[in-house]
């Protein structure tokens, strides 16, 4: 269940909201909510960081709320600009937030303004230190690839040599796993099969 703090000024439907949508398991690591200063021509949006994603609702006009969520896999970077009186969180996704509503490609910018200092700085944290497990967990990724690459003959745990059945499969997995980019999925598939 999500508790706010005496200091914090959410709204309790906001956290409810916010409690009613996390998902069994996941746990929350963070939230901000956009300052009222900020919102006077539309409903101020939440911004949660949990266990296992990004999120955020908007609540409407009239009764209701709208979420939307990337996966801290879709998420490439995250930048902080704190202000005099409040702070903007960036994101930068390989993915939309909501594929059907946005199919054009390349990266996707989501930009969160007028938010409590602190909580901004308490979520940019998070985002960052999940950005940095990423591109580690891409790194070792890349480098296992890359010897499967270089030596087709490279021992499986099985003890034998993987065949390019084998090698495909994994790469295949990096890329559902977004840990290698779509052009550095076709390219280690053209060498894999040129090598046979």
């Amino acid at each position: 269940m999500v508790t706010a703090e005496p200091a914090d000024t959410a709204p309790r439907g906001a956290l409810d909201a916010l409690d009613a949508v996390l998902i069994r398991e996941e746990t929350l690591h963070g939230w901000a909510l956009e300052r009222r200063l900020f919102a006077l021509n539309h409903r101020r949006v939440l911004l949660a960081a949990t266990s296992s994603r990004m999120l955020w609702i908007r609540r409407r006009l009239i009764g209701g709320y709208d979420v939307a969520h990337l996966r801290w896999q879709d998420i490439e970077d995250a930048a902080l600009h704190v202000g005099l009186l409040s702070a903007q969180l960036s994101l930068r996704a390989s993915r939309p937030a909501d594929p059907i509503a946005d199919a054009r490609g390349g990266p996707h910018l989501y930009r969160f303004a007028g938010l409590r200092r602190k909580q901004a700085q308490t979520l940019y944290r998070i985002c960052q230190a999940q950005v940095e497990v990423r591109r580690e967990q891409r790194r070792l990724h890349m480098e296992a690839l890359h010897a499967l690459e270089r030596d087709g003959s490279a021992q499986h745990s099985a003890g034998g040599a993987l065949t390019a059945a084998q090698r495909l499969q994994e790469a295949r997995r990096l890329h559902e796993d977004r840990l290698i980019t779509d052009a550095e999925y076709e390219a280690i598939k053209a060498r894999v099969l040129a090598q046979g």
